[in-house]
């Protein structure tokens, strides 16, 4: 399918937004940005919400954000169309005592976060992003620009490194930053400066690496799109376009897009899908809306939920490691993700009315399912659907090179589950 011009626009315009999202809490960020340039109104989770019917709003926990629009006409039995993905990328995670090096190089202690390919990660100009806790009691975003690489040993020093590469997760995974003695120096002053606060001042940090290339669209007929962090900010993007165009329409649902922070990990935090963060929203915005327990739950009943994350292309170079009939490809449409065994939430239900929204936007989808050999991973689908009971359909674009520091997208693809994602909150 030739790649449009409103197809390009939307990949330069998410090259924009993961180049503003090194990590999770600078994406949490970053949705809440655009969506209050949209006319959202920020909320705060300790304030008392006044958030009426008709309103725009979101609330932001740590590295995930909530959002959603409320018709006019709202009552306390309305539905919610939920948008969820994540915000979290695998990659390394900066360890405590960070600043490290010997041999006259400065290094930086890292501990593997998720699972990432590790060899991706090699010979790359990479970034130090995240949240710094200061001594006054604020919390501030740190983003180091380019600034660390992981250079890898030259093949003259391992003739056999062609024939299969195995890194040592503590040993050699510690990236360079800088040449000199490592007791006289201190990484985290590079983090200090690029927030402008003063590194005495840090008493906590939560802070990633990241590559620091920007994503780029290429090949035939631009069909590609290459980045860093499309597993899963691909979605996220899609969710945050999707609801920033959203007009609510007289009885229709209330649109909820949720950016969820940990997927990598499994999940299990406060800011994650398997935590409370949604569900606290969701009743505080029934709450507002005069509900009561038992017609928050008659809402729920006619609720939906498109969990969006990415997942597998068929590989030309490794055909016989995904399924032999099923086999989505790059360019030719959003995927709908199917397990046997519950790994993705979609069912017979789910798969009639995610068609019926892809025709809607007039978008041709495709199916994912795995190798019976190969077992697939999961994602926060079957999270929400267990925690909340709302009927949940798992989707995703397909990619190549997932987990890599760089992975590979269709161009049409992207723009397509964003235009998906709007005939979905319409409702």
């Amino acid at each position: 399918m030739p790649v449009t011009p409103a197809a390009l626009a939307h990949a330069e315009d998410l090259a924009d937004f993961v180049a503003a999202s090194p990590s999770s809490y600078h994406a949490a960020a970053e949705v809440a940005r655009r969506l209050e340039s949209a006319g959202f109104t920020r909320l705060r989770e300790e304030d008392a919400w006044t958030a009426p019917a008709g309103g725009r709003y979101v609330v932001v926990r740590d590295g995930a954000a909530i959002a959603w629009t409320v018709p006019a006409d709202a009552t306390a039995t309305t539905p919610v169309q939920i948008f969820g993905a994540h915000t979290d990328s695998p990659g390394f995670k900066l360890k405590p005592q960070p600043t490290t090096g010997s041999r006259g190089w400065l290094q930086a202690a890292v501990e593997v976060y998720g699972g990432p390919l590790l060899n991706s990660w090699l010979d790359r100009e990479l970034r130090l992003a995240g949240r710094l806790a200061l001594a006054d009691g604020r919390v501030v975003l740190a983003d180091t620009g380019p600034l660390l690489r992981l250079p890898q040993l030259a093949i003259h020093l391992d003739r056999g490194v062609n024939n299969g590469l195995a890194l040592d997760k503590q040993v050699e995974t510690q990236p360079v930053w800088g040449l000199g003695d490592a007791s006289e120096a201190d990484i985290l002053a590079e983090l200090a400066a690029s927030a402008e606060v003063a590194a005495a001042d840090i008493r906590g940090y939560d802070v990633v690496i990241a590559d620091s290339a920007r994503g780029a669209v290429f090949g035939k007929d631009d069909a590609f799109f290459a980045s860093g962090r499309l597993d899963d900010l691909a979605s996220v993007h899609a969710g945050v376009v999707a609801l920033a165009t959203h007009e609510p329409r007289a009885g229709g649902p209330i649109a909820v897009l949720a950016a969820f922070d940990h997927e990598e990990l499994g999940s299990e935090s406060r800011s994650g899908a398997a935590g409370p963060f949604l569900e606290d929203v969701l009743e505080r915005l029934y709450a507002g809306l005069g509900a009561d327990a038992s017609e928050r739950r008659r809402g729920y009943a006619s609720s939906w939920c498109l969990s969006s994350d990415v997942g597998h292309s068929v590989h030309p170079n490794y055909a016989a490691k995904h399924d032999p009939v099923v086999q989505p490809v790059l360019g030719s449409g959003p995927i709908l993700k199917i397990n046997a065994n519950q790994r993705y939430a979609t069912d017979a239900v789910g798969t009639a009315s995610w068609l019926s929204w892809c025709e809607r936007a007039g978008v041709t989808a495709q199916e994912f399912v795995s190798n019976n050999s190969v077992p697939c991973g999961s994602t926060i689908g079957p999270i929400t659907a267990t925690r909340l009971g709302i009927r949940t359909v798992d989707v995703g674009i397909p990619i190549l090179s997932m987990h890599s520091a760089r992975e590979l997208a269709g161009v049409s693809d992207l723009h397509d589950l964003t235009r998906t994602a709007q005939a979905f909150f319409a409702g």
